[in-house]
C-alpha cells in the first residue's frame, strides 16, 4: 500500500487546506518525485565516466544523443502531465469511472507519437546526426551507432513516461521513484559490462551505453506494468457511469499536456541559445557556464519536484470541490524559495571553491565564481516561477505556463545579446540577462497567479475563478 500521504483525508478535515497540511502534502509527493529525478541525473554522471574513457568522440556523441533525447521528453510529456492532472481531478471528485477512458486516451496517445518518432528517427538517424554534429569524423559515426539504438527504445522511454503520468495522478510518485531507481541502477551495471565487454560479453563501445539503457528502461517498465495491473486502477468497481468519452478526454489531455510540452520545449531552447552565446567568449566561460549548470540541476530538481507536487494535490482538491489554489500556490513558491535561498548562498559564497573541485584551470575557476554570484538571486526568482506552476497546471490553465516562459526569451535571449556585447559586462552580461529575463517571468507568474487563484483563498464553497 503507498504510504503517500492522503490528499482526501486532509481536504476533509478543512474545507481548504491549512498551510501546514499543504506544506506537508507537497513534501509528501514532492520528495519521491526529487529522488526519481536524482536518480537519473546521477546515473548520467556516472554513465559519462565509463563513456570517458572511449575518448572524447565517444562523449560527444553521447552527450549530443543524450540532449535530443531531453527535447524529446517534451514529446511524451503531453500524455505524462495530461494523465496526471485528470486522473488525480477524478479521484479527488470520485469519478473513477472516467480513469479507464484516461488510460485509453494515454494509450492511444503513445501509439499515435511513438512510431513517428521512433520509427522516424532510426530511418533518418544519419541525417539527424549530421545536422546535429556537423561535417565527418568520429563524432558523426558514434552519434549514428547510438541512434540506431536509441530511437528504438524512445517506445520504452516514452511508455514509461505515460505510465509514471497514471501512478502520480492516483496520488503515488513513490513508485516512479522506486522503477526509476531500478532503471538506473541497471543501467549503471550493465554500461561498462557491455561498453567493455566484460567476460564473454563483446566490446560494443557507445553502442553498449545505448543498449545497457534501453536494457534497464525496459526492465523497469515491465515492473512498472506489473504494479499497474496488479493495483486494478482501470476497475471501476461500482463507481457511477460517467459520459466521459474517448475523444472527448483525449481532447482535455491535450488541452492540459500540449502547453506543458511547449513549455519545457522552449526552456531548452533558450538553454541551448544561452550556450551559443557563452561560447563566444572562449572555453573558459563555456566550461563554467556548463560545470554551473549541472551543479544547479540538484537544485533546479527539487522546484520541478514541487511544481509536480502542487499540481497533483490542486487537481485532487479541485476535483473533490475544494478551492485551495491559492494556499497551494503560496506553500509551493515558500517550499521552492527556501531550498533555492538554502543553495543559492553557499554557491554564491563558495563558488570559487566548488568549481574548484571540477576545474584546475584558473580561467575556468574564475569565470564560475562569477558565475554562481548571478545565479544566487536567479536560483530565487526562478524558484517562484517554477513552484507557482503546479497550481496552473492542475488548476487548468497550464497555456499561462507557455506565455510565461515566451515573456523570458523574448526577454533574456535579445538581452543576452545586447549585454554581453558590452565590453565592461562580456559574458556577465549573459549571466544578468537570465536574472532580468527571469525576474520578468515572476512578474508574470505572480500576476497570473493573483488573477486566476486569488479568490479561492478561504473560499469553502469555490467561488473562485475554475477552469475546466
Amino acid at each position: 500500500m503507498s504510504t503517500t500521504p492522503d490528499v482526501r483525508t486532509a481536504a476533509a478535515k478543512s474545507a481548504v487546506l491549512s498551510p501546514a497540511a499543504t506544506r506537508w502534502s507537497l513534501l509528501g509527493l514532492g520528495i519521491p518525485v526529487y529522488l526519481e529525478l536524482l536518480s537519473g541525473v546521477v546515473a548520467g554522471v556516472i554513465d559519462t565516466v565509463w563513456v570517458s574513457r572511449l575518448g572524447e568522440a565517444a562523449v560527444g556523441a553521447v552527450a549530443v544523443a543524450t540532449t535530443l533525447e531531453n527535447v524529446l521528453l517534451g514529446v511524451i510529456l503531453m500524455a505524462n502531465v495530461g494523465a496526471t492532472v485528470m486522473i488525480a481531478d477524478a479521484i479527488g471528485g470520485r469519478r473513477r469511472a472516467e480513469i479507464p477512458v484516461v488510460m485509453s486516451a494515454v494509450r492511444v496517445l503513445w501509439l499515435v507519437i511513438t512510431p513517428v518518432v521512433a520509427l522516424g528517427g532510426f530511418l533518418l538517424r544519419d541525417p539527424i546526426a549530421r545536422l546535429l554534429v556537423g561535417g565527418e569524423g568520429d563524432v558523426l559515426r558514434l552519434t549514428v551507432q547510438f541512434f540506431a539504438i536509441s530511437f528504438p527504445g524512445i517506445a520504452v522511454f516514452f511508455a514509461q513516461n505515460a505510465v509514471d503520468g497514471i501512478f502520480k495522478g492516483t496520488g503515488d510518485t513513490r513508485t516512479p521513484m522506486r522503477t526509476a531507481i531500478l532503471a538506473n541502477a541497471l543501467i549503471l551495471v550493465l554500461d561498462p559490462l557491455l561498453i567493455y565487454g566484460v567476460g564473454p560479453l563483446p566490446r560494443l563501445g557507445v553502442r553498449g551505453a545505448a543498449l545497457g539503457m534501453l536494457i534497464g528502461r525496459t526492465a523497469a517498465l515491465c515492473v512498472s506494468l506489473t504494479i499497474l495491473r496488479r493495483r486494478r486502477v482501470a476497475d471501476v468497481g461500482e463507481a457511477e457511469p460517467t459520459d466521459l468519452r474517448l475523444w472527448s478526454a483525449l481532447r482535455r489531455l491535450l488541452n492540459i499536456g500540449l502547453p506543458a510540452s511547449g513549455d519545457f520545449v522552449l526552456r531548452m531552447g533558450i538553454s541551448m541559445t544561452l550556450v551559443g552565446i557563452v561560447a563566444r567568449f572562449g572555453e573558459d566561460p563555456l566550461a563554467a557556464y556548463g560545470i554551473g549548470f549541472k551543479v544547479l540541476f540538484f537544485v533546479t530538481m527539487a522546484f520541478y519536484a514541487v511544481r509536480q507536487a502542487g499540481s497533483i494535490l490542486t487537481a485532487r482538491t479541485r476535483g473533490a470541490g475544494e478551492s485551495a489554489e491559492f494556499t497551494i500556490g503560496r506553500q509551493s513558491a515558500v517550499l521552492a524559495t527556501l531550498v533555492g535561498a538554502g543553495a543559492g548562498l553557499p554557491l554564491a559564497l563558495g563558488g570559487r571553491f566548488l568549481m574548484g573541485l571540477f576545474s584546475d584551470a584558473p580561467g575556468v575557476v574564475d569565470s564560475g565564481g562569477v558565475l554562481f554570484r548571478y545565479l544566487f538571486p536567479y536560483l530565487l526568482l526562478l524558484a517562484g516561477v517554477v513552484g507557482l506552476g503546479g497550481v496552473f497546471t492542475g488548476g487548468g490553465r497550464s497555456r499561462a505556463l507557455f506565455w510565461v516562459t515566451l515573456l523570458g526569451a523574448v526577454v533574456q535571449i535579445p538581452l543576452a545579446f545586447a549585454l554581453s556585447s558590452w565590453s565592461v559586462l562580456g559574458v556577465e552580461g549573459v549571466w544578468l540577462s537570465m536574472i532580468i529575463g527571469t525576474g520578468a517571468q515572476y512578474a508574470m507568474s505572480y500576476a497570473l497567479f493573483r488573477r486566476h487563484f486569488a479568490g479561492t483563498e478561504n473560499d469553502p464553497m469555490g467561488s473562485g475563478p475554475r477552469a475546466r
